[in-house]
């Protein structure tokens, strides 16, 4: 059976940056990439607001650099991904898609979390071309453009209020009659002049072409069943995320939407030696800065706990 000191679950900012500072720490940390090597930032086209890049660098790249820089001290990236681990006792039983047994000492879980979309064609095929899951990170781009965020509750609700500060104009598609978020978040957006909500409807289809990528929206009304169409430039779907996290049900303590709890300002989570960094605990931010910043902590935390469990 494989032994590591530090076996760390997942790449992005998370994984990579706790890959770089646990082979700093002379701790040789084994590191599975995944499924999506690099996480959610290898399809996301253009980053800005990632400090040290002042002209901007594509997502892959970022992942690159990063993974180049995490493997230059000594971590060990492998292809594939850990489905199932037994966090009992230390030294932890982990096993990989390849039915490889690791005994890992520490574990980082830096798996993130995957965005929920709604599952039409057009949605992927003008992904990063038009189509976000993330205003903060893509909102630049549509400044003095019409767009609309898909969703109800909160987050939907907080993507059109910060897109309202750039855009011309933001829809608010809802397929309800009435909207999910805090009595609080509702009166914002519906006092916000920037923000027209479009109550019961759904995306029929993304339109627009390879060369200017998305140029409207075919909603259906679910009242009268009558197609309409939107003219605008982007379309950010906020209806939640989801950590993945599946394989850890049972393992550790989860919240009510299934990510870690960890002990802020600690990475350490309800199991001694085994600890969370990035999205696949963080509801809140979802920035790549944030996840790389955890990583760091997990990082450090790991080596702190290797010295006083010698």
């Amino acid at each position: 059976m494989e032994h590591t000191r530090c076996l760390i679950i997942g790449s992005g900012p998370a994984g990579y940056t706790a890959g770089i500072y646990t082979a700093r720490a002379d701790l040789h940390p084994l590191l599975y990439e995944g499924m999506q090597v690099g996480g959610q930032l290898t399809i996301t086209t253009e980053i800005e607001n990632f400090p040290g890049y002042p002209e901007g660098i594509s997502g892959p790249n970022m992942m690159l650099d990063l993974r180049k820089q995490a493997r230059r001290f000594g971590t060990e990236c492998r292809t594939g991904s850990i489905i199932s681990v037994d966090l009992s006792k230390r030294p932890f039983i982990c096993v990989d898609d390849f039915n490889n047994e690791i005994e890992a000492e520490t574990i980082i879980v830096a798996t993130g979390a995957s965005a929920n979309w709604m599952g039409i064609p057009s949605e992927k095929r003008f992904y990063g071309q038009g189509v976000s899951a993330c205003a903060t990170c893509d909102g630049f781009f549509y400044k003095g453009l019409d767009v609309c965020v898909i969703g109800g509750g909160d987050t939907g609700c907080e993507e059109a209020m910060y897109l309202s500060t750039l855009c011309n104009k933001v829809y608010l598609i809802h397929r309800r009659d009435q909207m999910r978020a805090s009595k609080a978040m509702q009166a914002k957006v519906m006092n916000n002049p920037k923000i027209e909500i479009v109550w019961s409807h759904k995306i029929h289809e993304i339109i627009g072409n390879d060369l200017d990528g998305v140029t409207g929206v075919d909603l259906e009304n679910l009242k009268t069943d009558t197609i309409e169409h939107l003219d605008l430039s982007g379309v950010f779907v906020a209806i939640g995320h989801k950590p993945n996290t599946d394989f850890l049900k049972g393992q550790l303590e989860l919240d009510e939407q299934g990510y870690i709890k960890v002990q802020n300002p600690s990475s350490a989570t309800s199991v001694p030696g085994v600890f969370a960094a990035g999205d696949v605990c963080d509801p809140h931010y979802r920035q790549a800065i944030v996840a790389a910043g955890k990583g760091c902590v997990a990082g450090m935390d790991v080596e702190r706990f290797l010295q006083d469990n010698q």
